[in-house]
């Protein structure tokens, strides 16, 4: 997967789907994009997919504007993405989403993340994806 050298972070769309509200708590689904060489898109959907309480499989392959997105050189949080020819966009459910949906909903007080620092309160990534844990 291809990054921006002057950052870890991915470049990050709000898209036009919208998330399916949980009571009060709603918005659109926001996303992050990799561009990987189509040779290897297939691999990445197989190896993120063993993660589904990380970001998981795709949400998304190919066509940004699909999912709302008009120009991949505009990112809506983050770094401008590197595509090369031959790369496709390939898009992970983000979390920045509870980030825009959480100011509608009221509540006084919130969890959430830092921008590229996920929060997980009770569990590891491998032991939900069926590993065993690294120590």
């Amino acid at each position: 997967m291809r990054r921006n050298p002057r950052s870890s972070a991915p470049a990050v769309y709000v898209t036009t789907r919208p998330t399916v509200p949980a009571g009060r708590v709603h918005g659109p689904l926001v996303v992050s994009m990799r561009a990987v060489p189509a040779a290897l898109v297939d691999r990445a959907v197989e190896v993120t997919a063993r993660y589904p309480t990380g970001h998981g499989a795709p949400v998304h392959v190919g066509d940004p504007a699909a999912i709302g997105i008009s120009d991949l050189a505009r990112p809506d949080f983050g770094p401008e993405p590197v595509v090369e020819e031959g790369d496709v966009p390939v898009f992970w459910a983000c979390g920045v989403t509870p980030q825009l949906a959480l100011p509608g909903c009221g509540a006084e007080y919130v969890f959430t993340h830092a921008a590229g620092h996920m929060v997980v309160l009770d569990h590891s990534v491998d032991a939900a994806a069926g590993a065993a844990p690294h120590g």
